[in-house]
Formats: structure tokens, C-alpha cells, sequence
């Protein structure tokens, strides 16, 4: 089996910076655009958001990136048709982040045929706990070469986290704190503890901080104790303002 795209990722000797937009935001047709503008831009991952009416994890930019994203027309079938043969051009990992329903309506078996075939390397679905992967879908995912990576936060049991790390593969998406996603300035010392406590654990598999990240000091502050770091929120509302042009110059000022 040909190894993954994210555990090659997580072999090079650096912090990764991992980029979350909704497909079909600002513009239907952006989603191509936005990766090789990523890629080419140095980020190390994309997170690329199937969009969902009721987004429960997501905070006010993201649902209304998705929003916007729906009203233009965006469909599961769709982004699946703009990515046919993304890989000629873009070579770093790619990853879905859905919610579970979408994903069962357009049915599972022929959701994860589809994303083998193009080359998406893993699948983030906050609303699927565990256990139900673990026990219905681990073996269909992995058949097809697909990483599904679970969401931690503050709140979650030293034992659960150990669950989690024994079922994962890829990395564990560690949330910086217990609210729904978005743009902060920094972090608190709860934060920090928090960060401490997993990274103390040393766990067979790499984490990734989400959720709040928005410059370079809340980057840095996220990989201290990490391996790399997810920005969504401040993306999306650089995507807005500046266009999908001038990525170049959100990536290098979270680089800095």
C-alpha cells in the first residue's frame, strides 16, 4: 500500500502550517485555484470544508463561508468534479472536513471510492465519535486509503485521548478550546496547560492545534508543544478582503 501523503508530510523537519477553507467560497469555481495558490505559497496541508447547513463545530466566519458556498451551488458531486485530476497539480495532502450526514446521503462506499480516486488523503467528520468509526467504518476508510483524524479539546479525558491515539492514523486535531471556531489574538495560560498536558502524554500519533489561530504569535504559541497548526476563520476572511490573488501574502505573514 502506497504510504500516505500526511505521514510523508509529518516526516520533514518543520512546523506545518495547515490551511481550512469552505469549497465554492468567495466563488463557486475557486476551489482549484485556492489549492494551487496554497501550495504554491508553501502551506504544508489544505483542509478543504464540504459545506453543510447546520455546521455545529464551525463559528460565524466558516458557517458563513458555507452559506455563501451553498447558495452558489456547491454540492458534494460538484467538488468532487472540480477535483478530478487535481493531483497533476497539487502534491501536497489534501483533506475533506465534512459533517457525517452530507457523507451518508451521497453514501458512504461510493463517498470514499470517489475520494481515493481523486487523491484525497484523509477525512475530518466532527459529528462521527470514535467508537462508530472504530466499529463500522475503520476498514472501509482505510481500504481506500483514507486517514480519518479526531477532534480533542481541553475538556476530553486523559483516557479518551489515549483511545483516540490508539485508533488514529495521520494526526489528532487538537482544538485550543471547548467554543466553535474562530479568530483570537492570542492564548491563555488555560490554553498553554492544555497543550503541556497532551504533548507530556507523548502519543504514538502527531497533533495539530485548530480553532483561534490567526497570526504569527498564535501560530508559534500553537506549535510549541505540536506539531503544526490549522488556521480557518482568519483564511476565510482574508479570502474575502483580499482575494484569492494575493494567498502569497496571508501565508507569509503567518510565517514570519
Amino acid at each position: 500500500m502506497k504510504q500516505n501523503r500526511i505521514d510523508l508530510k509529518f516526516k520533514e523537519d518543520k512546523k506545518l502550517l495547515s490551511i481550512y477553507f469552505s469549497a465554492g467560497f468567495p466563488n463557486l469555481e475557486d476551489t482549484v485555484p485556492i489549492l494551487k495558490n496554497l501550495q504554491a505559497s508553501g502551506a504544508d496541508m489544505v483542509e478543504i470544508g464540504l459545506p453543510f447547513s447546520d455546521p455545529l463545530a464551525d463559528g460565524p466566519t466558516i458557517q458563513e463561508s458555507s452559506t455563501k458556498a451553498l447558495q452558489n451551488g456547491m454540492t458534494t458531486q460538484k467538488l468532487f468534479d472540480q477535483l478530478q485530476g487535481i493531483r497533476k497539480h497539487i502534491d501536497i495532502p489534501l483533506v475533506l472536513m465534512g459533517y457525517f450526514n452530507p457523507m451518508m446521503q451521497y453514501g458512504i462506499q461510493k463517498f470514499c471510492e470517489q475520494c481515493e480516486a481523486i487523491g484525497i488523503d484523509g477525512l475530518i467528520i466532527p459529528d462521527l465519535p470514535v467508537d462508530v468509526y472504530h466499529e463500522e467504518y475503520k476498514n472501509l476508510f482505510e481500504k481506500h486509503g483514507l486517514y480519518n483524524m479526531f477532534l480533542i479539546t481541553p475538556q476530553t479525558s486523559d483516557e479518551r485521548i489515549r483511545y483516540i491515539d490508539d485508533v488514529s492514523n495521520g494526526f489528532i486535531y487538537m482544538v485550543s478550546s471547548a467554543a466553535v471556531t474562530g479568530a483570537q489574538g492570542s492564548f491563555g495560560a488555560t490554553q498553554a496547560d492544555y497543550f503541556k498536558r497532551v504533548a507530556n502524554m507523548n502519543l504514538k500519533t502527531e497533533t495539530v492545534v485548530g480553532f483561534g489561530i490567526s497570526n504569527a504569535d498564535t501560530y508559534q504559541a500553537a506549535t510549541a508543544y505540536s506539531r503544526g497548526a490549522i488556521i480557518g476563520s482568519a483564511f476565510i476572511k482574508f479570502l474575502e478582503k483580499d482575494g484569492v490573488d494575493n494567498i502569497k501574502d496571508f501565508v507569509a505573514q503567518i510565517r514570519k
